[in-house]
C-alpha cells in the first residue's frame, strides 16, 4: 500500500479506514536534511510474525543513530540491513514505549494490555512490530515519553559502563560528553557502580550534568581534561573527537579506553577510523583500548528498568515534540544544543501520560 500524505487537507487521509492503517513517518529516499526526506502520512498497520508482538507506541525516542538511518550515513549502515539504494523500513524511529496490542503465536511471558519499552524498526508510527527479545517491561516509575528515552542510549550506556569500562567501585571514571543522551545515563550508572565520576560538558550544560550528581564537572571550554593533570581508570568517549593520544593521557597506565561515539562526517567511514586504531593499538600497550556496538536485548532493559525503579538512573529529557514534528525534533538534535534525550509523543487526548 502506498502512503498517502496528511499534509494536504484535500487528500484522501480523511476517509481511509482507520482500522487497517495508522499514521506514521515516511521516507522514501535517503537525504541528510530531515525536512527534505521526512513527511507523515497514513500507512498500512504492521502484522506481526510468530516471535512479534504489536505494539500501540505512545512515544518514540530520537538519538542521533535516528540521523544516520536516515541520511543512510556513513555507506557502511545501509549493509547493516536499512536498504542499500533506499531505506527498507517506513521510517528511522527504533526506540520505543507503548502498550502491547497484539501477541504472535510463539511470544510467551507478555499480554495484551502490558505496558512495554524496547526498540524496533520504525517506531515513528502509531503501532509497531517488535521481537519479543527486544522489549521489557516498562518501568513503572517513568511515563510512555520518559521511557522512551531509555532503550537506546540507556542500554549503550549501561554496557559500555559495566562490560566494556568494567567498572568497578572506588574508580575514577571521566566521561567525555556527558549531557547528550548516552552520556547522561553514564554518568548515573558509573556512579550506581560505586565510581567517582568526572563528567565533560559545556557551560550552558554544566547545571544539567552538576544535577547528575557527577563529583566533578568539567568545562571543556575553560578547561582542557586532557592535559594530563589528572588520570582516570576508565575513560568513556561518548561522542568525543579528541585523538586517540590525548584520550590515552588521561588514563592510568593501565586503565580502559571505550570509545562509545565520534564523528567526523566521512561518508564512508564517518569517524569509524579512530575507534579501528584504538584496537589495532591495544595488543601492544598496558592500557586497555577499544569500542563496540551495542546489543539490544530484553535482559539489558531490566537491568536499566531496576536501576530506573531503584531511584539511581533517571532519563533527561530536554523536549517532547508530536509525531507531526519528528523533522523539527532530528534539526534540534543536529544543532548540537539538546540537554539529554529528545522524544516523539503519540499520545491522543483520551491516553494515560
Amino acid at each position: 500500500m502506498q502512503p498517502t500524505s496528511l499534509d494536504s487537507p484535500s487528500g484522501p487521509a480523511a476517509t481511509a479506514p482507520r482500522a487497517t492503517t495508522m499514521r506514521s513517518i515516511v521516507q522514501d529516499r535517503y537525504g541528510p536534511e530531515p525536512e527534505d526526506v521526512l513527511r507523515t502520512a497514513e500507512i498500512a498497520r504492521p502484522a506481526i510474525r510468530p516471535d512479534e508482538v504489536l505494539v500501540k507506541v505512545h512515544a518514540a525516542g530520537v538519538d542521533r543513530g535516528t540521523w544516520h538511518i536516515m541520511a543512510g550515513l556513513p555507506y557502511p549502515i545501509r549493509l547493516a540491513g536499512f536498504g542499500l539504494r533506499r531505506p527498507k523500513n517506513p521510517s528511522p524511529g527504533r526506540a520505543f514505549a507503548g502498550t502491547v496490542e497484539a501477541v504472535g503465536a510463539s511470544v510467551t511471558g507478555v499480554a495484551t494490555g502490558d505496558e512495554v519499552y524496547g526498540t524496533c524498526n520504525s517506531s515513528f508510527a502509531e503501532y509497531a512490530c517488535v521481537r519479543a527479545d527486544r522489549q521489557s517491561a516498562k518501568p513503572a516509575t517513568l511515563s510512555f515519553d520518559q521511557a522512551a528515552a531509555v532503550p537506546i542510549s540507556g542500554v549503550t550506556a549501561l554496557q559500555a559502563v559495566r562490560d566494556h569500562g568494567r567498572v568497578r567501585p572506588g574508580q575514577q571514571v571521566l566521561v567525555v560528553g556527558a549531557s547528550g543522551g548516552v552520556g547522561t545515563f553514564a554518568v548515573q550508572i558509573a556512579k550506581a557502580y560505586g565510581a567517582e565520576v568526572a563528567a565533560v560538558c559545556s557551560t550552558a550544560k554544566a547545571d544539567l550534568v552538576h544535577a547528575l550528581r557527577a563529583d566533578r564537572v568539567i568545562d571543556y571550554t575553560r578547561e582542557d581534561f586532557a592535559d594530563g593533570r589528572h588520570r582516570y581508570d576508565v575513560v568513556l568517549d561518548i561522542g568525543g573527537n579528541r585523538r586517540l593520544s590525548d584520550l590515552r593521557r588521561t588514563l592510568t597506565p593501565k586503565g580502559r579506553l571505550v570509545i562509545v561515539g565520534g564523528e567526523n562526517g566521512g561518508r564512508w567511514l564517518g569517524g569509524v577510523d579512530r575507534q579501528l586504531r584504538a584496537q589495532l593499538l591495544s595488543p601492544w600497550t598496558a592500557q586497555t583500548l577499544g569500542t563496540f556496538v551495542a546489543s539490544e536485548n530484553a535482559d539489558d532493559l531490566a537491568s536499566l528498568s531496576g536501576l530506573i525503579e531503584g531511584g539511581k538512573v533517571s532519563p533527561v529529557i530536554d523536549r517532547v515534540y508530536p509525531l507531526s514534528e519528528t523533522a523539527a525534533a532530528i534539526r534540534h538534535l543536529l544543532d548540537g544544543r539538546t540537554r539529554g534525550k529528545l522524544v516523539i509523543t503519540l499520545r491522543s487526548a483520551g491516553d494515560r501520560i
